[in-house]
């Protein structure tokens, strides 16, 4: 991996580039979020390389995806008819347009975040909704790496998130992590009702390739703690909200 790509891994993160039983799982969570919404307008907020705005596209409504990073925009548009390339907090769309909005772990990424919800926000029509996945503080791994000593280290290292912000921040400025208050604190303000709220645990796909049985027991095991309070020890947030009426 080149300077540049680890430059930007870092600062946008990585998309999925193959589709496994972690992207599947989320999908499944993604659709029963939606409903029959997803027969409208839809669009993939930070779409990177395309692959869930392909399966969206199976479900057959008019799906949209945006992009900030040219050459992700360009792989995903061999993949899916409608790519914008453009920021998320300048989403070049009407207002009350969209039916229904993914933001699959992008909201860390971007520069502003609460001008990248009033963008959703805006373009969502009343009753439409959004799903959103974002990293939990609460995991015991950053999983995006830090930065240290003028270089980005990635990987899974442990403990990061957990301590104070200032510090947590100098090692991984590149990347947000939320609390359940921060979250809260996020949407307040936005014509928004809180549908759905949970935090998840990953698809660990790499260590059930790498460990097999073990792999889909450990999997199993801590899936399994997301209907637990051990759910706060979880990989992301998922919140579903739906647009109102009211200011």
């Amino acid at each position: 991996m080149s300077q540049q790509d680890m430059d930007k891994a870092a600062l946008r993160g990585e998309p999925s580039y193959v589709w496994r039983a972690g992207q599947e799982r989320r999908l499944t969570m993604i659709l029963s979020a939606a409903g029959n919404l997803i027969n409208g307008r839809v669009l993939d907020n930070g779409c990177g390389v395309g692959m869930y705005t392909r399966q969206l596209e199976t479900q057959g409504g008019t799906v949209f995806g945006l992009e900030f990073d040219l050459d992700r925009a360009k792989q995903a548009h061999q993949l899916s008819r409608h790519v914008i390339c453009a920021a998320g907090e300048n989403i070049p769309l009407p207002d009350e347009s969209v039916d229904f909005i993914l933001s699959n772990e992008v909201l860390e990424h971007v520069q502003n975040d609460w001008l990248a919800v009033a963008e959703m926000t805006r373009i969502l029509r009343c009753g439409g909704r959004m799903a959103i996945f974002t990293p939990n503080r609460g995991y015991p791994f950053e999983t995006h790496g830090v930065y240290w000593r003028g270089n980005y280290h990635f990987g899974n290292i442990p403990l990061v998130n957990y301590l104070p912000g200032a510090l947590r921040n100098q090692l991984a400025p590149h990347v947000r992590v939320y609390s359940q208050r921060q979250m809260e604190q996020l949407f307040a303000g936005f014509p928004l009702k809180v549908v759905e709220r949970r935090i998840i645990f990953g698809g660990y796909d790499n260590l059930v390739a790498r460990w097999q049985l073990w792999g889909k027991c450990l999997r199993a095991c801590l899936q399994g703690m997301e209907k637990t309070p051990l759910q706060i020890f979880g990989l992301s947030h998922f919140w579903v909200l739906e647009k109102t009426n009211k200011p």
